[in-house]
């Protein structure tokens, strides 16, 4: 499962869930898409397979963002 977020200014505050996706290249899209005609604006993937931590929360890794596409 891939977790699309944006991100202004990359403040960890304005962190915004845009959608949930099974396909990676959706995810990107939606992700493109989300920030379109935006300044200051990042999108974010994160990829999670239903495992959680000690506190319930669910473990995430970060599998792209927009700022490190060429």
């Amino acid at each position: 499962m891939y977790h699309v977020y944006t991100e202004k200014d990359e403040n960890e505050f304005s962190k915004t869930l845009v959608g949930e996706f099974t396909d990676y290249d959706k995810a990107v899209e939606r992700g493109r898409k989300a920030i379109e005609n935006k300044e200051n604006y990042i999108w974010i993937i994160e990829q999670t397979d239903g495992h959680v931590n000690n506190y319930g929360e669910l473990i995430t890794t970060v599998v792209a963002r927009s700022d490190d596409e060429d």
